[in-house]
């Protein structure tokens, strides 16, 4: 291998001399155009990276600025100068074998606006937040955890069959919710129902998607806590886990074609970055261009599997950077930083139409699910310090009372109200009618296949038989 080093360089040297000043080398400019020069024209120490230059695809003010530029030493001037030209693109070349390394060992670093006390950091860049807005923010976060509370207790109380808490995650619920357009198209997982709550999905929507009655528009088909709504730009949640992100840069890119002013935002759990829907999400959305807004809740657990036996690398976000998008680490757990990183990725995806990459750093302080018990892996004293000392929906209440807007007589008030309004919700929602038997077998086919006709029929007998088996309310 040495030897045909070797040889290669007495090559390019040979022809590089015969050539002289007749060779036409690249240089580019701040404005990423590629201008012809001859050898005797090249500056004779600073040149234009060719690297920095093909990657820089766009500029925003939004970004810090790379240096164009690379001082090289004069020993290396002629090799660097010179690119060799592959289907892949055009590279420099050099003549050392250096791997690039596999990770940094300093971490990227968490964007936050509040510290655990929440007071404002000094000298922080966040996106100013006015009062009736902030108070909004709170009300919903308080909200979302009134209604995760009650729901888990009616499943455990058999009322519904499963149920999946925010508990922990609610800033990264509303705020990102509240950072977006109504028209932005939302590609949810399963742990974003603040965001559906945000947008006006009432109470009694949600009861009556968990109960599977004949108001939920799912038509009862879908487990609880898979909400859906056409009115208000939120896909149906579907429960194998990262399909949702692939989708998500096809509902980016059709957004882009048709020049709508909204981009296409979608969540993802750490876990879900192990699977290879993640990965080609995210390379679809930048090659194509497509704005997309991928956020990824980083708590650590993929339900039982710890982050350390996920990846490797420095967590997501620099996940982001090896496919071409724009990434930040931002503290989940901070709503106001959480605010102001969607916030001004959503505009860059819509101004600039480029994807993006928001990992935000927090933890699952519930049970993955009620099919879970999370103490079989975790600490209990891990998961009370996360409870109490980390809790996001008392970060922001601290800041939110510190200026005045809130006080102990409202947080009672909205707390109360809240546990009211869920408790008629579901009581309403248990004496509607289920769906009928037929809804399982309609909207699948134009024309019902034989096959099907005969799975239908047999599972009327079947109800007709067992009556007893199947709950109150369940009609053919």
């Amino acid at each position: 291998m040495a030897i045909w080093f070797a040889r290669s360089r007495n090559l390019v040297s040979s022809l590089r001399h015969n050539l002289c000043t007749s060779t036409i080398l690249i240089k580019r400019d701040y404005s990423h155009r590629p201008v012809l020069t001859t050898s005797h024209q090249l500056p004779s120490t600073v040149f234009s990276s060719p690297f920095v230059a093909s990657l820089l695809r766009h500029e925003s003010t939004a970004v810090e600025k790379q240096p164009d530029e690379l001082v090289l030493h004069s020993d290396d001037q002629e090799e660097a100068l010179q690119e060799l030209d592959f289907p892949g693109g055009k590279v420099g070349y050099t003549s050392e074998m250096k791997f690039i390394p596999e990770s940094s060992s300093r971490r990227v670093p968490c964007y936050r606006v509040l510290d655990e006390d929440g007071r404002i950091i000094p000298d922080n860049d966040f996106v100013p937040v006015k009062e009736k807005l902030a108070v909004r923010m709170y009300e919903q976060m308080a909200t979302l955890q009134v209604m995760d509370h009650i729901f888990y207790e009616a499943q455990r109380q058999g009322r519904i069959s499963f149920y999946l808490t925010s508990v922990g995650e609610e800033a990264i619920n509303i705020a990102s919710a509240a950072a977006l357009s109504p028209d932005d198209i939302v590609l949810p997982q399963y742990r974003e129902p603040g965001v559906l709550l945000w947008r006006g999905f009432t109470l009694e929507e949600f009861a009556n998607q968990c109960f599977g009655n004949k108001a939920d528009y799912g038509k009862g088909r879908q487990m609880p806590i898979h909400y859906g709504s056409n009115r208000l730009n939120y896909f149906t949640i579907s429960s194998p886990i990262a399909t949702q992100l692939p989708q998500a840069a096809g509902v980016g890119y059709s957004l882009k074609m048709e020049k709508k002013n909204a981009c296409a935002v979608t969540f993802i759990g750490d876990g879900g970055t192990s699977e290879g829907d993640f990965h080609a999400g995210l390379n679809f959305a930048a090659v194509m261009e497509a704005p997309v807004v991928f956020i990824c809740r980083n708590n650590g657990w993929a339900i039982s599997t710890h982050i350390s036996e996920q990846f490797r690398s420095d967590g997501i976000v620099v996940k982001g950077q090896a496919y071409g998008i724009r990434s930040i680490r931002v503290d989940g757990n901070d709503a106001l930083a959480v605010y102001s990183a969607v916030r001004s990725a959503r505009e860059m995806a819509v101004t600039e139409q480029r994807p993006v990459l928001i990992e935000a750093m927090t933890y699952r302080v519930g049970h993955h699910s009620t099919s879970d018990d999370s103490t079989k892996y975790r600490a209990a004293d891990e998961i009370q310090y996360w409870k109490m000392s980390r809790n996001p929906v008392n970060r922001f209440r601290k800041w939110v009372e510190d200026n005045g807007w809130w006080s102990e007589e409202d947080e009672s008030k909205l707390r109360s109200n809240a546990r009211k309004q869920l408790l008629q919700a579901i009581q309403a929602a248990e004496k509607w009618e289920k769906q009928p038997l037929t809804e399982l077998f309609n909207d699948v086919y134009d024309v019902k296949p034989k096959n099907l006709e005969e799975q239908e029929l047999g599972l009327k007998e079947l109800v007709e038989k067992q009556p007893q088996e199947y709950p109150p309310g369940f009609h053919v």
